[in-house]
Order: structure tokens, then C-alpha cells, then sequence
């Protein structure tokens, strides 16, 4: 008898117990989305969301909107969606074709954020950086503007085009571009080096100026996203209306960070661009890293690392690209224990030299940039743990990259695809074909004998 009451007692206690942590569970999820409120009405109808916010559109739930201002910070677990597409030849290709590459990945985005990034598109300003910018009043724009006089020289400036009216929830930035030189005596100040003088005035204009962002900054390209779905941003911008020699391009559905307008992918610095699938689980050494450095993390994403780890390895440190790909994404050492005696040697530096770059956790990653010549870099987690799927079109002389094979057969039904190896990068370049399938050795052409 008296086991039986201990034994009751103890079911009694269990039951309590279980029944204040589904209490706790609950308070958890009302509270940690940050004043997105994550659960329905007993009728089954769209997400309540605090904020400012429309009504949906084509079925889809009505979401959150925020421009420059930083939004609060909120989590939907899910999978993005990337796409790129390069001509090996320099010809140009219309933007509709990149966001029909997108825009067919549909269930790959909740309307959370997309954009695009063209490169070879301001052939007259091709010598000047393109600084663009989302600016939430004529007061941030204002401070901008006389941030940069004290800088450099605006050679031109111009309002960037969007629609009029949109399905996508307000309120809207303004989106503006100048065309930049930074003085002289400011590169003096830089040993003469005007991509940092400009990756110094991106940093601190994102940092200190209240509703204002600046969301690329690299000669010849610009960046076109906000908070909305892929085919929305492609309407907004008119996407049509640009033509460029490489598109990448990117569909948020994100995971442990919010939306917004500054923090949609493309993420971009200078001439680089990254479109991000994945989550950082490495992100607080990843960031400690790049801060040490002299980056700024403004953007509330895992994503941003990436870019400025690219900037670090690649144009500070002077890597090739393979390499600074490992280093990012390392071989096992059983993997680095079965290469040749140089790459063995190469692969353990750079595992000791750059441990706080290395990125842990599932991705997969488009990067673009333009020196020395226009180049796209598609790779995953050295897991693929992400999907990713590149296509060669060798008659037209066009290179995809993609999450499905969906977006490249929805422009290509003749395109050859394959899949790149683990940490692995494919690397096309204009001019010079493609440099690397991502099914070579690690190293395979970084040394020259």
C-alpha cells in the first residue's frame, strides 16, 4: 500500500511537472519572435504579426515590413532558395531570366525576403564604385550625402527605379545610388588602397546612421532586394529593364533571424556578393573573427560573416579562391591524412592559420565578384548538408548554379548539370570559361610548378 501511494505521488509530481513545461514551452514561443506571434486562431487563419504589415496577396500570409530601421528580432525555421547564372563571354542577360530561375522555387520562401545582384551594368560609371542605398527618410539621406562630400567626390547620383505600386507590405525605403570616387588624401590615409577607404565608409554609415543602409558598394554591380517574395522584388525593381553579363540571386525563408529590407540576401561588400542557404552554427567565433578585423556586423544574419570572410581571405590576405573555399570549408584530417606530402602541408596550415574562418554548420553558397574578372563561385558545407546543382550550357556559353534543378531546366532544357563535390568549389569565370567543376582535388591548380 504504501509503494502504491509513493507511486502515486510520483505520477502526480510527474504530471505537474509536465504540465508547467508546456506552460513555459508556450510563454517561450509567445515571447521569443520578438513581437511576431507565431500561433493561429482557432479557425486556422494567418500568423498575427505586430508590426506594419498588408494584407496577403495570391493566398499567402501577410508579413511584416521594415525598411532601414532595424526590425525586431524574430525566427521561422525553414530553407532558402539560390540561383546564378553567368555568360562566359561577357554577353549581357536580361534580369527576367534570373528571376524566372527564382521564382520557380516557390515553396523555398515565405515572403521574407529576396533579391538579386547584377554585375556589368553601368558600363559608362564602370571605373567609379556604386554605392546603394535604402534610406528611410530625407534626413537619413541628408547625413549620407555629407558624410560622403567629406570623403570623396559624388560623380552622379540617381534615384533607383521602382514600381509604383506593389504587393509588397509598407512601408518602402528609398532606394538611391551614387557613383563614388574617394579622395586622395582619404587613400593616402589607406596606403592608397580605395577598397578599403570604401569598405571604411560602408562600415560606418551602416553603423551610425539611424535609417540608413548601405546594401552594395562595388563598381560595376548593384544589389536589388526587399522584403518580399522573389517574384515581388523582381516586379518592384522591374528586373527586366537590366541586363548584366552574371546574375545571382537569392529567396529567403529564414532561419533564427528577421526580416528585412537591409537584411535580405544578396549580402554584399565592395565587389562581393554572397547568396546564403543554411545556418551558421560556428557564427560567434565567425564573427569574432571578422570583427578583429575591422568588420561591422549590422544585418542581424549568420549570412553576413560569410561575405567579409571572403573579403578577408581573398583580397587581404591574397588566397586564390580554392583556397580560401578550404579554409572555409576544411577536409576532415582523415581526408587531409590521404593527400599528397605539398597538399597535406597546405591543407594543416591553413586549418591552423584560419580555424576561426572555418564556417560549421549546414550551407550552401553562390559568391559573386568582379576582380579580376567577373566570377561566380557556387559550394556547400563540407557535409552537403545543402542542396546545390550547377549546369553548363557549352553551345551558349552559359554557366547555372542553382538549389533545384527546376530553375536551371525552367530557362535550359539543354544545359549539362552536375553536382559539386563537399566544400568543393565550382568557379566560372567571364573570359576564361569554367576554372574549377568542384569535382577536382582540394587544390588542383593552386600551385605552380
Amino acid at each position: 500500500m504504501r509503494k502504491f501511494r509513493v507511486f502515486v505521488r510520483l505520477n502526480v509530481v510527474l504530471t505537474v511537472t509536465v504540465i508547467n513545461m508546456k506552460f513555459l514551452v508556450w510563454l517561450k514561443l509567445q515571447d521569443s519572435t520578438g513581437g511576431m506571434n507565431a500561433m493561429v486562431d482557432e479557425n486556422c487563419n494567418a500568423p498575427i504579426i505586430t508590426g506594419t504589415y498588408g494584407e496577403g496577396t495570391d493566398g499567402f500570409p501577410a508579413l511584416p515590413s521594415y525598411g532601414a530601421a532595424r526590425p525586431p528580432v524574430s525566427s521561422i525555421m525553414g530553407g532558402c532558395g539560390i540561383a546564378g547564372c553567368i555568360d562566359l563571354n561577357g554577353r549581357k542577360i536580361r534580369g527576367d531570366k534570373i528571376a524566372k530561375m527564382l521564382s520557380i522555387m516557390s515553396e523555398r520562401e515565405n515572403g521574407l525576403g529576396s533579391g538579386y545582384v547584377a554585375y556589368g551594368i553601368f558600363p559608362d560609371h564602370k571605373d567609379d564604385y556604386c554605392l546603394q542605398f535604402f534610406f528611410d527618410n530625407e534626413d537619413a539621406m541628408f547625413a549620407v550625402e555629407e558624410f560622403l562630400k567629406k570623403k570623396g567626390e559624388i560623380t552622379r547620383d540617381e534615384r533607383v527605379y521602382t514600381i509604383t505600386h506593389s504587393e509588397i507590405a509598407q512601408p518602402h525605403p528609398m532606394v538611391w545610388r551614387y557613383f563614388f570616387v574617394p579622395a586622395a588624401s582619404l587613400m593616402k590615409l589607406r596606403n592608397k588602397d580605395p577598397d578599403q577607404c570604401i569598405a571604411d565608409i560602408v562600415m560606418n554609415i551602416n553603423a551610425s546612421i539611424p535609417g540608413a543602409f548601405c546594401i552594395s558598394s562595388g563598381k560595376d554591380m548593384a544589389v536589388f532586394k526587399g522584403n518580399g517574395y522573389s517574384y515581388q522584388i523582381a516586379e518592384y525593381y522591374n528586373l527586366p529593364r537590366y541586363e548584366a553579363q552574371m546574375w545571382c540571386a537569392h529567396s529567403r525563408f529564414p532561419t533564427n533571424t528577421p526580416g528585412w529590407w537591409a537584411g535580405a540576401h544578396p549580402i554584399s561588400l565592395l565587389d562581393w556578393s554572397v547568396c546564403h542557404n543554411g545556418e551558421i552554427t560556428s557564427y560567434g567565433v565567425n564573427r569574432k573573427f571578422v570583427e578583429m578585423n575591422g568588420y561591422k556586423c549590422t544585418l542581424l544574419t549568420d549570412s553576413e560573416v560569410i561575405t567579409y570572410t571572403w573579403d578577408i581571405l581573398v583580397r587581404k590576405h591574397g588566397l586564390p579562391l580554392q583556397a580560401a573555399a578550404f579554409a572555409m570549408a576544411p577536409n576532415y584530417y582523415q581526408d587531409i591524412g590521404r593527400m599528397d606530402e605539398k597538399s597535406k602541408a597546405l591543407a594543416n596550415q591553413l586549418r591552423i592559420t584560419y580555424k576561426e574562418a572555418f564556417l560549421n554548420g549546414p550551407f550552401s553558397i553562390l559568391v559573386g565578384s568582379a576582380k579580376p574578372q567577373i566570377t561566380m563561385l557556387a559550394m556547400a558545407d563540407r557535409k552537403k548538408l545543402r542542396p546545390l546543382i550547377v549546369g553548363h550550357n557549352e553551345e551558349e556559353g552559359t554557366v547555372y548554379a542553382a538549389s533545384e534543378e527546376c530553375a536551371i531546366r525552367i530557362v535550359d532544357n539543354d544545359a549539362r548539370t552536375w553536382v559539386t563535390n563537399p566544400g568543393n568549389p565550382m568557379i566560372a569565370r567571364v573570359g576564361e570559361g569554367i576554372v574549377r567543376y568542384g569535382t577536382e582535388a582540394p587544390f588542383e591548380g593552386v600551385f605552380h610548378e
